[in-house]
């Protein structure tokens, strides 16, 4: 299992760029959520972009990390993109709701 660190959290302006790892799953969902809410409260983040770039596999835990920053961030107007999805990672969000709630570019 690849293993996270605090390089793949960057904040670039007033943007949260989160690099997500090649499987997003319950193992590496904890991390992700503690170490994205720790700078949503500690910096002046005011938007998050995801990077799939690397992912190839994303459960239902992923889901719930998206929708989770999502509701922190959106409640101080911003918002959340996802960048470089896969098209296995375009069918999950689109699946799950997400892209009503997320930004693809």
């Amino acid at each position: 299992m690849e293993q996270l660190t605090r390089e793949d959290f960057k904040i670039i302006d007033n943007y949260l760029m989160i690099r997500l790892p090649k499987e997003v799953d319950h193992y590496n969902a904890g991390y992700i959520c503690e170490q994205a809410d720790r700078l949503l409260m500690d910096e002046s983040v005011q938007n998050i972009v995801f990077d799939f770039a690397d992912t190839g596999f994303m459960d239902s835990s992923g889901v719930g990390i998206i929708i989770g920053r999502y509701k922190k961030i959106s409640c101080f107007g911003g918002k959340v993109f996802a960048i470089h999805c896969s098209r296995q990672i375009l069918r999950i969000l689109s699946v799950s709701g997400l892209h009503k709630l997320v930004e693809i570019m």
